[in-house]
């Protein structure tokens, strides 16, 4: 009999990665492209899930007792209870390092795009206006202070590529250690140093309950009144009320969005309408390589777990202790 596979929410043109990798299993495949049917009967005789967003969560886990494991597309797994699936004997994987370089120069374009001001002028220009100039001061990044929060894969990546351009570059990561920053030129400091000494943040945390929040109005009042900052990380790192806030009281300069609390971001959201806020559609990750390298390694992550061994990356190890 052919092991269920469902991926609990389509939306990629192709599962072909999926299916070259899977099927020579024995297994077959189920998208579900977002029917009236519940996740809980469409998942009860799976013995693995590949998800994006969909939330497993009890009582779901409950519901799957030929469930072996669940491959995340992607890095954050803040949508699957680890705990939840360890005890129930369920691997988690996901993929790290499938877009690295995608997001490090996504990041990058949100920067650039602020410092030399370009989605503000395409604006003005599309108005009518031009010989913009000195409406908007615009400031040579070199010898100015580039602040990471966080210095995993993807902001290390980030380090790499700027390395000309002459910043200084500060960074808050409590994991970091010394020979590492030595080797990449960089200088440890704590959160609320970083806020004050930097002239562009750049938030790459992942999102637990120690980072949720963790930048807000404290952190908002510490900055210079020309800096900003960008997040291709996780929404909710952010306060965004507080960061809303901050934008109005002038206590920043700007702000570059690719991840928000709530994705889409509310209609109404005072963030949409401030024109030193340039907006993105958590699209740091994309390329068609990385999709492929994505999907492709999910795939191998539940092939491992039916075959008998371990996944390149496993986010629950307590699986393996019970």
């Amino acid at each position: 009999m052919a092991k269920k596979i469902v991926i609990t929410d389509g939306g990629y043109a192709s599962y072909d990665c999926e299916r070259s990798v899977l099927e020579p299993l024995g297994c077959e495949i189920v998208v579900n492209e977002g029917t009236a049917e519940p996740l809980e009967k469409i998942c009860t005789d799976a013995a693995g899930l590949l998800v994006r967003q969909s939330l497993i969560q009890k009582p779901l886990i409950g519901k799957m007792p030929e469930c072996k494991v669940v491959a995340r597309y992607g890095i954050g797994v803040d949508n699957v209870d680890l705990d939840g699936c360890a005890k129930a004997g369920i691997v988690v994987a996901n993929t790290p390092g499938f877009c690295v370089e995608d997001v490090s120069t996504h990041a990058i374009a949100l920067i650039f795009a602020q410092i030399r001001r370009v989605v503000s002028h395409d604006r003005r220009i599309r108005a009518g206006e031009w010989d913009i100039g000195s409406a908007e001061p615009i400031h040579r990044e070199r010898g100015r202070t580039l602040g990471l929060v966080g210095f995993g894969a993807i902001p290390q990546c980030l380090r790499d590529k700027v390395a000309g351009f002459g910043f200084e570059v500060i960074v808050f990561d409590p994991f970091i250690s010394d020979e590492l920053a030595a080797e990449k030129n960089v200088t440890k400091v704590e959160l609320n140093e970083l806020f004050e000494r930097a002239d562009y943040v750049s938030v790459h945390a992942p999102l637990n309950d120690k980072t949720r929040g963790m930048i807000g109005a404290e952190q908002f009042r510490l900055m210079k009144p020309t800096a900003f900052i960008v997040n291709t990380a996780r929404g909710p790192v952010i306060d965004e009320t507080a960061l809303t806030e901050a934008l109005k009281a002038g206590e920043l300069g700007g702000a570059g969005l690719d991840v928000w609390e709530t994705e889409p971001p509310a209609a109404d959201s005072p963030l949409r309408e401030m024109p030193n806020v340039i907006l993105s559609d958590h699209a740091g990750w994309y390329s068609e390589e990385s999709l492929v390298n994505m999907q492709t390694r999910a795939a191998k992550a539940v092939a491992a777990v039916l075959s008998g061994e371990r996944p390149e990356s496993v986010v629950n190890p307590a699986v393996y202790d019970s």
